[in-house]
């Protein structure tokens, strides 16, 4: 085990230190504060960035420092494990787990200064006050929407949600589901998400915003239109607007032809009740947005990923539920409009995928940042070239072929796919551009700039001279 990155990886619970920094000890520390905010995690101690096994020269008087700076400066203490691991070629390392906290949040307190730290993708980074205030809430045991306000049930309806119930399932709605959803407390209050469903719904952060633009960028709005109001009332609306600018392709068939939609509704919906479950509520200055541009649907949402990851560097299928808001979420799921076990996103991608004509190249795509999060649904029926299908028949819309570089003639060009295309432009204007850069700039995730890279590594394309750390791109055959 002389590279422990094969083993494990540098990620959302894990990090490298080459050494116990002792003057510089916040460099480390930090990383205890956001794996107790968090879920947990380990630092390992020896071992570079790169994953390499360096060892330490004295692990006993580094455990005893470890521990000591933890108890002092760390409040409240984190419940946390020491452990020291002996490598195959003789070097020592230490691993301190740090066991996710019920107390936060865990502050780093020094020279007067009381800072909580997060766990974003690779980082530990210090929290914004809306996180604090999570952190606060989940220190207490809550959740946003599970707080009383001072609303009162008798000042408040719930029409829309009763109608909603009586579709989805066939049943009537009583008042007493009212207390069993969680959207009243026991003394009549509204807790949040009792408001966020409620017909008068005041709370303003509780908005959508969509626009249809002109081309590919945000320059001039066909379109522009905000709602405000209950998550029932923007979600309906959210699906109008953009089944108002769900245009239709068709596909030539032998004796017929086939009528294709810009995107799956069925995506679209799975895309906005996810973008309203599980936004962060408490980032009051920010609202869900919907923006149509001429190749693609952006749903943006407020709030990252729960667990401080990001979802670029995740498997799908490996993304376990984990809600920010529970109670909307049950909810939903009592209406039929989601399901428990955290498949909303690969829905968006199997629904996607009954297009008529779908190819890989328009898989849907999802990233998210600190706090943000963003769906990206390709248009099915957009030629690259500009050509727009739906109004010009001469450019219909087609099955396109997947590019596979095996068995190609000798004397023919290689064909490149548009993602493929992108990539070699990227890499030609920044030799030494990361996947990390190539994942923001191309807006993919990030196993398909993996997988596109392997792909023009196999047609030679490409090469990568040195390491992955400090190595270049070199762009092999045109």
């Amino acid at each position: 085990m002389d590279n422990i990155k094969k083993l494990i990886g540098e990620n959302t619970t894990c990090d490298f230190k080459e050494q116990v920094e002792r003057k510089q000890f916040k460099s480390w520390l930090k990383s205890v504060s956001a794996f107790a905010n968090g879920f947990g995690g380990s630092l390992f101690f020896g071992v570079n960035d790169s994953g390499e096994i360096i060892g330490l020269d004295d692990a006993k008087s580094d455990t005893e420092f470890i521990s000591d700076k933890i108890k002092n400066v760390i409040d409240p203490i984190p419940a946390f494990e020491l452990k020291t691991i002996s490598t195959e070629n003789h070097k020592t390392i230490l691993e301190l787990h740090i066991i996710a906290g019920a107390m936060t949040p865990y502050y780093y307190v020094n020279s007067g200064n009381r800072i909580a730290f997060i766990r974003m993708g690779d980082e530990s980074v210090v929290a914004t006050s809306a996180q604090l205030s999570s952190l606060v809430l989940k220190g207490r045991n809550v959740t946003y929407d599970s707080l009383p306000t001072d609303y009162s049930l008798k000042d408040m309806t719930f029409e829309m949600l009763s109608k909603t119930y009586q579709k989805q399932t066939e049943q009537n709605f009583e008042e007493k589901l009212l207390k069993s959803f969680s959207l009243v407390t026991d003394n009549g209050h509204l807790t949040n998400a009792g408001v966020l469903f409620s017909d008068q719904c005041p709370y303003r952060h509780s908005s959508l915003y969509c626009t249809r633009w002109t081309g590919l960028h945000k320059d001039d709005a066909k379109d522009s239109r905000e709602y405000q109001g209950n998550l029932l009332t923007l979600l309906n609306a959210g699906e109008q607007f953009i089944d108002l600018h769900n245009m239709k392709g068709w596909i030539k068939k032998p004796n017929t032809r086939l009528n294709t939609p810009d995107y799956s509704s069925r995506a679209v919906f799975e895309a906005l009740v996810n973008a309203f479950i599980h936004r962060d509520y408490t980032e009051l200055g920010s609202e869900v947005h919907i923006d149509i541009f001429d190749d693609r649907l952006v749903i943006y949402s407020p709030g990252g990923m729960f667990d401080g990851s990001f979802i670029q560097d995740r498997e799908l299928d490996d993304v376990s539920s984990k809600r920010r808001n529970p109670i909307l979420a049950d909810v939903f799921a009592q209406l039929n409009y989601m399901e428990k076990r955290g498949s909303g996103l690969r829905k968006i991608c199997n629904e996607t995928a009954k297009l008529p004509g779908f190819t890989e190249m328009k898989e849907p795509r999802f990233r998210s940042q600190t706090s943000s999060f963003y769906t990206e649904l390709l248009n099915n029926n957009y030629l690259k070239d500009g050509n727009d299908p739906v109004n010009d028949p001469v450019n219909e819309p087609v099955n396109e072929p997947v590019n596979e570089p095996v068995n190609e003639p000798v004397n023919e060009p290689v064909k490149l796919s548009l993602l493929q295309k992108d990539l070699l432009e990227q890499i030609k204007l920044n030799p030494n551009t990361t996947r990390l850069e190539l994942v923001e700039r191309l807006n993919v995730s990030l196993i398909t700039v993996k997988r596109a890279i392997a792909q023009l590594k196999d047609m030679n394309m490409i090469e990568r001279i040195g390491s992955d750390k400090s190595g270049y791109w070199v762009v092999v055959k045109k």
